[in-house]
């Protein structure tokens, strides 16, 4: 005998939101665009790669908006009434403090702080009126915790851990959540471009800098799929998450925990 479904388990169970995702044509920002897609969502793809934010919003039926997140006025370009906001565009630059380019440090806090608190100031607004609102933060392990050399990745993720507590705390009273979902090593084609990088310079085999290098200091020694991280962030804009806000959800394979 059929039993009718209940809205908590229907596989389209965004459907009739809007999600704006940054940093979407590639890596956890693609996964995250097919992921809300999947769920029922309208997905606003955001990226400065044309080509392929316009053919993937093709494909998941979107809407496709090619900008530098570096640039102020691009931000402020991107629609404002959206449900879902999934920050997650950034990018990386490793030198010691004392070597590191003023320029470049400027440019990763633009990209990665300053653009996820434009958007959430144009956005936050409409879902304050509706009563609903979702805001995924993609921070990471280092925003939790640092290491050498990523002065200025670093301070950026925890910026945006607390731009997000913020949030969180000023949307409550609207029916608005506001979490960071924080891996650790994810299977992008930034990080195995470093994988492959460090094996040739090292004389090392790539699992090798898996391992040993990118997962030392965590317990569980395999890279993060894209497709995992997604699901966390589907998970919070899903029911059944309405008191969950203000949080990191770590997804470090045990890294925080020592």
């Amino acid at each position: 005998m059929q039993t009718s479904r209940t809205p908590e388990h229907d596989p389209r169970t965004l459907a009739g939101r809007t999600a704006l995702v940054t940093g979407a044509a590639s890596g956890i920002g693609l996964a995250c665009a097919q992921a809300l897609a999947a769920a029922g969502a309208h997905v606003h793809v955001v990226d400065k790669a044309a080509d392929a934010a316009k053919s993937l919003a093709a494909r998941l039926g979107g809407t496709a908006w090619v900008a530098d997140l570096s640039v102020a006025e691009a931000v402020d370009g991107l629609p404002d009434d959206v449900d879902i906001v999934v920050n997650n565009a950034g990018l990386q630059h490793v030198a010691p403090v004392h070597e590191f380019p003023p320029d470049r440090f400027a440019l990763i806090h633009r990209v990665m702080v300053e653009a996820p608190f434009r958007i959430l100031r144009r956005t936050l607004p409409g879902m304050y009126e509706r009563g609903w609102g979702r805001v995924v933060n993609i921070s990471s392990v280092h925003g939790l915790r640092a290491s050498p050399y990523k002065s200025a990745y670093v301070s950026a993720k925890h910026a945006l851990e607390g731009l997000s507590k913020v949030v969180a705390l000023e949307a409550a009273p609207h029916g608005v959540t506001s979490n960071c979902v924080s891996p650790g090593y994810v299977r992008t084609p930034l990080v195995e471009d470093q994988i492959a990088d460090q094996a040739r310079s090292h004389g090392i085999s790539e699992q090798e800098v898996v391992s040993r290098v990118l997962l030392e200091r965590s317990a569980l020694k395999s890279l993060i799929e894209p497709g995992d991280v997604a699901d966390a962030v589907l998970w919070l804009c899903g029911p059944g998450t309405a008191h969950v806000t203000g949080s990191s959800l770590t997804m470090d394979g045990g890294w925080t925990a020592h």
